[in-house]
């Protein structure tokens, strides 16, 4: 059977001219991960021949070990494609005599996408996809090609790496990648490497490091961004629609949070409606509210009784019905960028970075909402708090917010806010009420750690708590990559000068 791999492989080969040496190593490599899959497939389809104490176990293990091992071949495999479609363009290009029109190298683009995406039976739109990543994976990205084709990342990262170099020069590209896939590189990503990140993740923590060190500043972009807000209407399936607004990061983020807080104001023994369908009807009646001018239509939403007047006890507004009280939104913002020293971005929470102009702006307002976050000069990170009460302060709450930025469950998006603070060991057996000792894991993981056999692992000042499965499996949770802050030219005069000072008159 290894035989007629080979035979295949060097058929593949040929057939597409490509005896490049990443070709046969990714061939090479796909047949090592198949043989070890065959493996793990007979420890997993067949309990009785196991050596072990525990067959049941030794099957569990094996068909983890092979699921992972699938993946690793789907994400070889996605490196193979990646290579014959770049070989197809390639060796098309080459036969052709030079197009004599702009037209005519029009019309042999189109033909290579119409082919390939015949033959994937794919719509030329997701063949036109593939041609232009596996070109920029090929020419520009080859530590993402790579990790794609020894499986160390899914085809889903190597997208969203394509995705996020987009508009970067090659320098950009080349740093952006050797951060998360280089390992030993200076000041490279901490923790969970990027393969073992899910793809909606490793995009957050792509486009933050993107944002802070794009060559343009995120102001210019910013500036430009804000001439393309807009709100989009789009009909759906079963008498539904999408509405959606594309908006500054702050105002979205100001919303989304206003709405969660009023939607569990709401919440309710008496109340049916789960926390996303109060989110909707909430914006519904905010946006459908009559303003006195006699165009809007009146809309109101009936909840707890409780809720709603507990909500007002506490000094908020009502819109038809609905309470709306203030946001709670935590932004970092480097000193020296809240200074005016600097235009580094700032931190919003549960988005990322923003310009230091639109922070200095929340800042100066004085909004009641938003907590102002001075991080440490030497590494960008808040400093710990300490307590030993049982009751968590709020000003720890907030550190935690800072530190662990979402639900540290592996691959988890819920953002700080909807989290519950938590003692990993618990207070009745002789935990303590530090940041070592507290997590903040989203209700659903919240739930799973105290029903389940799921646990989270030791924390540190900087480091959120991991994760061990039932199977005994650790799992990391993502680290915020703090950055310190830039410290300006002047600042920096001004510390050596009392130094040289002190030097002449010696």
């Amino acid at each position: 059977m290894h035989d007629q791999r080979r035979r295949n492989c060097q058929w593949l080969l040929a057939c597409f001219g490509m005896e490049s040496r990443a070709a046969k190593e990714s061939l090479e490599a796909f047949g090592a991960t198949f043989a070890a899959l065959a493996v793990l497939v007979r420890r997993a389809t067949d309990s009785s021949g196991s050596a072990g104490t525990d067959p049941l176990r030794d099957q569990a293990d094996a068909c983890l070990d092979g699921l992972g091992a699938v993946a690793r071949a789907e994400a070889q495999l996605a490196g193979l494609k990646v290579l014959l479609a770049r070989g197809f363009e390639q060796a098309t290009q080459a036969v052709a005599p030079p197009p004599a029109s702009p037209q005519e190298h029009t019309a042999r683009e189109m033909a290579v996408v119409a082919e390939v995406a015949c033959v994937l039976t794919v719509s030329e739109r997701s063949a036109s996809a593939l041609l232009a990543q596996s070109r920029e994976l090929t020419t520009t990205l080859p530590r993402t090609l790579a990790a794609l084709q020894d499986g160390s990342i899914s085809w889903q990262h190597a997208r969203v790496m394509v995705d996020e170099t987009t508009s970067l020069d090659p320098a950009g590209a080349a740093a952006l990648e050797a951060h998360f896939l280089d390992p030993e590189k200076l000041g490279g990503a901490r923790s969970c490497p990027a393969g073992e990140l899910v793809p909606s993740r490793f995009r957050a923590k792509a486009r933050t490091w993107r944002e802070r060190h794009h060559p343009v500043s995120i102001e210019k972009r910013h500036s430009k961004g804000i001439l393309d807000r807009r709100v989009e209407y789009a009909p759906d399936r079963d008498g539904m629609a999408w509405l959606s607004a594309y908006l500054p990061a702050d105002t979205a983020a100001g919303i989304w949070d206003r709405t969660t807080t009023a939607a569990r104001a709401l919440q309710g023994p008496d109340e049916g409606r789960t926390l996303t369908q109060l989110r909707a009807d909430t914006v519904a009646a905010w946006l459908l509210e009559d303003t006195g001018t006699g165009t809007g239509n009146t809309a109101t939403i009936t909840g707890s009784t409780t809720a709603t007047t507990g909500a007002m006890a506490a000094g908020t507004t009502t819109t038809g019905g609905v309470p709306s009280p203030k946001a709670q939104v935590l932004i970092t913002v480097p000193v020296f960028a809240l200074m005016g020293l600097t235009d580094e971005p700032a931190t919003l929470d549960g988005y990322g970075p923003i310009p230091a102009s639109m922070a200095r702006r929340l800042v100066a307002d004085g909004a009641d909402s938003f907590h102002r976050v001075l991080t440490d000069p030497r590494d960008g990170a808040p400093l710990e708090i300490g307590r030993t009460s049982y009751r968590i302060p709020t000003a720890m709450r907030q550190w935690l917010r800072m530190r662990d930025g979402k639900c540290p469950f592996p691959g988890c998006n819920n953002h700080s806010l909807d989290n519950e603070a938590d003692h990993l060991l618990a207070w009745h057996k002789g935990g303590t009420t530090g940041i070592s000792n507290l997590g903040q894991p989203c209700r659903k993981h919240h739930k799973l750690r105290h029903t389940t056999a799921w646990k989270p692992t030791q924390a540190t000042k900087n480091k959120p708590p991991g994760w061990t499965s039932p199977t005994g499996r650790h799992y990391q949770s993502e680290q915020q990559n703090w950055e310190p802050p830039h410290c300006p030219q002047q600042v920096l005069a001004s510390a050596t000068r009392p130094a040289l000072v002190e030097q002449s008159e010696h």
